[in-house]
């Protein structure tokens, strides 16, 4: 019972996802052509939401439901992060798509969806083995 909550908002969330036409293809490629300004407002009030979010927690020191302090290390920007960061990019302009979406995707029937899945799962796969070899 207590993944079904995590699976009712992850629905929830996918639903939004469809309903916002943020899944779309179409409208993420026109998006990185300068095309659909919308897009940017969703992505930078998430990024606003996540900012207040953080310093929220950290500053009441909340904990998670079960009761474990919440621990928010910080982290210094690197070139790894600007070429990591190019690469994420890259791909997202490629298949039309960014992690979360994929599932949204793959749930609204989009097949080829399932192929970006596969990279992006590559690509977490080849990060990993690598990472200690990678710029810091």
């Amino acid at each position: 019972m207590n993944a079904f909550k995590y699976v009712l908002m992850g629905t929830w969330f996918g639903v939004l996802l469809a309903k916002g036409e943020v899944i779309s293809w179409f409208k993420i490629r026109a998006m990185f052509f300068f095309q659909e300004p919308d897009l940017y407002l969703i992505i930078g009030s998430a990024v606003v939401t996540g900012i207040l979010s953080v310093r929220l927690l950290k500053r009441y020191r909340l904990t998670t439901l079960e009761g474990d302090e919440l621990r928010i290390p910080s982290k210094t920007l690197t070139k790894g992060n600007w070429i990591g960061g190019f690469l994420f990019g890259m791909g997202w302009f490629v298949v039309g798509a960014c992690p979360g979406p994929i599932f949204a995707q793959i749930g609204a029937g989009e097949g080829l969806a399932w192929v970006a899945l596969a990279g992006a799962l590559g690509g977490t796969y080849v990060y990993a083995r690598f990472r200690e070899r990678l710029p810091h």
